[in-house]
């Protein structure tokens, strides 16, 4: 038999990853807690987060739950970050904050599965017969344990993988395969003592150390949440207006991190920091062609019209009042809220 273990890796640095490494398919003890996340209803609306088999059981809570097959878990990972400030390093109230990961000039779904396929076709190449399933960011598992158990990195106490090496900004894949490869070790926790992730959160998602209440994550809240957005949590998202990269922008290990060479991950033009008047005036048409082929459009354009009416609440520009004017009358009704609560942010009357 070849070196089965080396021939995956050497195709996933082929392909364009820059880390790779191998878990076993057995259960994860971090993956215990995950029916109780649930249970407390961390998940938010996030009703794909609850899928369960025909014995009713999480399918997230197991990986014999989606693939009993599976002998090995292949976790691929590539570096997205570019050369542009941190979120924490820019304070235009004029503007918005899109996070990092869709900035990119194509779906990362589509860079990473393209990328994945290659490393899939060559262990089937290797071993005829074997079966094999890649996932990137869309199936029943969690990928971020397998990942921690195959080496590429350690779960931090903001949830996110953490690399040494690479830092935080970090695309995952993965390959089920009915192949037992040869497991790395696991990453050792090198967070310490260290809560400046928790500290940094303005809305408090971040409950304990590597623990998540999606309720409260902005990131959750201006991609995933649907209809109006919980008032209390509204002045905490500040300028953001799709996704959150508040608790990856304050960790250490991203003080250094690398820059991104893959081409699909340059920044689109106008998507750093953008314009909250370009994007207020944004029509539903132009929505889908600006964002086309972009993570962007899970939000839908009502979404994003929603997010930018609070981030211009939060911005203390009176010059706002009359574009929210206009929202304040837009026919989705969470637009509609949204405008005349920032309207009433930025009154005097408000603020006195």
């Amino acid at each position: 038999m070849p070196d089965l273990t080396s021939i995956v890796k050497r195709a996933a640095l082929e392909a364009g990853f820059e880390l790779a490494g191998v878990a076993p398919a057995a259960d994860a003890r971090e993956l215990e807690h995950f029916p109780r996340w649930i249970a407390a209803g961390r998940a938010g609306e996030m009703k794909y987060m609850e899928a369960r088999d025909e014995q009713g059981e999480l399918k997230r809570a197991s990986l014999a739950h989606v693939a009993p097959w599976a002998r090995s878990v292949v976790v691929c990972a590539i570096n997205y970050n570019t050369a542009h400030p941190y979120s924490t390093e820019v304070n235009d109230p004029e503007r918005g904050w899109i996070s990092r990961y869709a900035w990119s000039r194509e779906d990362y779904h589509d860079a990473v599965l393209r990328r994945l396929k290659q490393v899939e076709a060559a262990l089937q190449v290797a071993v005829e017969g074997v079966a094999t399933r890649s996932y990137v960011d869309t199936g029943p598992i969690v990928e971020r344990v397998f990942a921690k158990y195959a080496g590429v990195g350690w779960v931090g106490k903001n949830t996110c993988i953490i690399n040494q090496q690479k830092g935080s900004w970090l695309f995952l894949g993965v390959i089920l395969t009915s192949v037992e490869l040869t497991a790395d070790v696991q990453s050792p926790d090198r967070c310490g003592s260290c809560t400046r992730c928790i500290e940094a959160c303005p809305t408090d998602a971040l409950l304990r150390p590597y623990e998540l209440d999606s309720n409260r994550c902005i990131a959750y809240l201006t991609i995933e949440k649907r209809g109006s957005i919980p008032e209390e949590l509204r002045a905490g998202m500040g300028q953001q207006v799709f996704g959150c990269d508040i608790c990856q922008d304050v960790c250490p290990w991203n003080r250094k991190a690398p820059q991104s060479e893959a081409p699909e991950f340059a920044a689109r033009e106008g998507l750093v920091n953008p314009a909250l008047a370009w994007l207020a005036e944004m029509s539903a048409d132009k929505f889908r062609d600006t964002f086309r082929g972009s993570p962007i459009r899970r939000a839908k354009s009502a979404g994003l019209r929603r997010n930018v009416a609070i981030a211009m609440g939060n911005s203390g520009r009176r010059e706002f009042v009359a574009e929210l004017e206009r929202m304040s009358r837009d026919p989705e009704e969470s637009v509609a809220e949204s405008a005349a609560w920032a309207i009433r942010q930025l009154t005097t009357e408000n603020r006195h």
